[in-house]
Parts: structure tokens; C-alpha cells; sequence
């Protein structure tokens, strides 16, 4: 198939970036090695230039764009479909993010299949303004009617839209594998000025939907010489960000956009991964961390459940004072995070394959069921 991609940020990745970038990372290639003809739209933002031309073996294709959060997807999008129109790049477009259907819509009316994948109820997101919301919301009829298939990495949020539309959706979960070994790990601790087992981590962006607002000074209220390792950060700058980097506790380490091997260097190393959300999809970020044997703590929303199953420590969403108990819990229960950590790895291991993820999309775009 000659497939095009986009709504995400970049591939590879660059300081910014999250969840759909990585989905867009692994996803794209493995349709490559599968023997499909792969196009990617990157975005291009003020002072940015093009990272590559190819990414495993991926076509890579950059348009400008401009910061303010919002316009700067729509405006990309509109580029990038009316360069898959004009130069014919696809047959099937694969599109992430609801809020961009409305350029489904056009993309169908010029022949192409196209298939959007939707990772949560993106209106619910206090990330957005209200207007933003309200647009999100109304793009929802749009997801539900435009595209060729609606792929969900949420299964609760595919029931909710089954129900609302009465149609049936495809649910595709994200993949866990992490390749490589601990080669550098040392020097990446180092670099930070770590120790192995002696912090806790979270990876994400500096938004409230993450709850970083509740971590922090749950954790400031935590007696111990662990540090809490921050890695990530705001795609634009934000009162929000400033808040969480206002904290005076010396323990909180900032360590910024880092990627691949770094990242998962400290995923490999942390005494426990913490994932405080208040809405999430699927977490590729927990996959990852379960994938490496990392014990998690995270907030005990249905969607972090249904990743984790029985094998993680979990806190009531929202609540600083029972965040800190868990956080507490954990630092007097090593044996159980441990015996938590291994069971969650080989549930992500049976579960969760980036290999068979891929071959779900395909089949999905072929016009069948995705097999999960």
C-alpha cells in the first residue's frame, strides 16, 4: 500500500515531542518493513529545521507551521492534505487526532481511504481552551462519520463512541518492546547525577492533564533522600510549567526533552515509574516502563488499569495526600514493587507487541478486523 501519515509532531523525534511521536516512530517503519510505501508530514515550528529526509525507511515530508497551540496542528494538517491531493503521495492516509477529521472529510472526497486513530475524549483535556474544547466536541461527529475506520487505543473510550454513535470502531492497542541493552546507563546516571534505585521518574508533558500537579507536592511531602527525576516538558512555554518548576525542593531534578536510549536508561534504573494522569489513552510511557521490569505507581484511572492490570501501586486520581501515601507505601514495600515490576513486564510482553500492532493496522486499512 502507498500510505501517508500524519498529526504528529516529528519523526524522529525532537525536543516537544510525545505520545503520538512515538507512536508515529514505531508504527511507521514496521508498515515499511512490512513492504508498504510510507510517506510522514512532519511539522516545522519557528527556528526548527528538518531533523532527515527518511526514517527507517520512511519518506519524510516538512511543512512550516506556527506556535500557538491549536492552529499550529490545523494549519499543518491543511498542508500536508492538500500535498497528498496535489501530488498524489497515498492511497490510504493514516491521521492521528480527532480534532483533524475534518481534513478526513476532504481527503475521502478525492478517493483516499483514510483511517484517523482517536486516543482519548480530547475535549476533556484541560490543556485546551474552551473554544478549543468546543471544537474537539464537534469534531467528534466528524471522527465518528468522515473517516474509512476510527482506530482506538482506549477501549473504554471506543465503547463510550460505539454507544454515542452506534457504529462499531476498531480498538489497536500501543506496543511495549523496548530494543537495546543497559550500555550507557552508567554515564547517563552520571550526567544527571544519579544513582541506580535511588529516584523516582516520570516522562511526560508539563501539562495538567498529566498531574504533575498533584506529584509534586505530594512528593515534596515525602521524607527521603530519593530525588524525583522530571524528564519533559511544555511544547510551549506556560504558566503551568513555570508552577511545577517553581518547587523549592532541591530533590526534584529537571532533566528536559530526552529521548530513546536516554530515557530509557533512567526508565531501566528508577526505583518506580509514577504516572499521576488525570486523562490518558493507552500510556505508551507505562508499556515502556513495563516492558523494562520498571515498578510503576499510577493514578487509578480505568485507562491505567486496564494497562496495568493487578501490578502496579495505585492512588485515587487527583488526591495529593493519597498520592504521598502511596509514595510512601512504595518506599516501604521494595519486594512488592519488585514482585509487581515482573509480573507487569511479562503481561506487556503477552499483551503488547509493537510487531503485532502493525500488522493490526494493516489489516484494519485492508478493510478487516484488526484481530484484538
Amino acid at each position: 500500500m502507498r500510505i501517508a501519515a500524519f498529526g504528529f509532531r516529528s519523526i524522529p523525534m525532537r525536543p516537544g515531542c510525545a505520545g503520538a511521536d512515538k507512536f508515529a516512530s514505531e508504527l511507521l517503519p514496521r508498515l515499511v518493513a512490512q513492504g508498504h510505501q510510507v510517506t510522514g508530514y512532519n511539522r516545522l515550528y519557528p527556528g526548527e529545521e528538518p531533523l532527515a529526509s527518511e526514517f527507517g525507511g520512511v519518506r519524510l515530508k516538512h511543512f512550516k507551521t506556527i506556535s500557538r497551540k491549536g492552529f499550529d496542528t490545523l494549519l499543518h494538517s491543511f498542508k500536508a492534505t492538500v500535498d497528498i491531493v496535489r501530488n498524489d503521495t497515498a492511497d490510504v492516509v493514516h491521521i492521528q487526532n480527532g480534532g483533524n477529521s475534518i481534513f478526513g472529510l476532504v481527503l475521502r472526497l478525492f478517493g483516499k481511504k483514510v483511517f484517523i486513530s482517536q486516543d482519548g475524549v480530547d475535549w476533556k483535556r484541560d490543556k485546551w481552551p474552551w473554544y478549543g474544547k468546543l471544537y474537539l466536541y464537534l469534531s467528534s461527529y466528524l471522527t465518528a462519520h468522515g473517516p474509512s475506520q476510527v482506530i482506538f487505543d482506549n477501549v473504554f473510550i471506543k465503547q463510550e463512541f460505539e454507544r454515542r454513535f452506534r457504529k462499531q470502531f476498531e480498538f489497536i492497542p500501543f506496543g511495549s518492546e523496548v530494543g537495546g541493552g543497559a550500555g550507557d546507563d552508567a554515564q547517563v546516571l552520571a550526567e544527571f547525577g544519579l544513582k541506580a534505585g535511588e529516584y523516582f521518574l516520570f516522562v511526560g508533558r508539563f501539562i495538567p492533564d498529566k498531574g504533575l500537579q498533584y506529584l509534586v507536592p505530594a512528593f515534596e511531602k515525602v521524607q527521603t533522600d530519593k530525588k524525583l527525576v522530571l524528564v519533559g516538558g511544555s511544547p510551549n512555554p506556560s504558566p503551568f510549567e513555570a508552577q511545577i518548576k517553581g518547587t523549592q525542593d532541591p530533590r526534584v531534578v529537571f532533566a528536559g526533552f530526552l529521548y530513546g536510549n536516554k530515557t530509557h536508561a533512567l526508565m531501566r534504573n528508577a526505583y518506580a515509574y509514577i504516572q499521576p494522569s488525570d486523562v490518558e489513552g493507552l500510556s505508551p510511557v507505562i508499556l515502556e516502563n513495563m516492558g523494562l521490569g520498571t515498578p510503576v505507581i499510577c493514578s487509578d484511572i480505568k485507562e491505567n488499569q486496564f494497562v496495568v492490570g493487578e501490578h502496579a501501586v495505585l492512588f485515587a486520581k487527583g488526591s495529593i495526600p493519597d498520592c504521598q501515601a502511596k509514595l510512601e507505601y512504595a518506599l516501604g514495600s521494595p519486594d512488592r514493587l519488585r514482585s509487581n515490576a515482573g509480573k507487569a513486564r511479562a503481561r506487556a510482553e503477552a499483551l503488547f507487541s509493537w510487531d503485532a500492532v502493525t500488522t493490526a493496522h494493516v489489516e484494519v486499512f485492508n478493510g478487516r478486523a484488526s484481530g484484538y
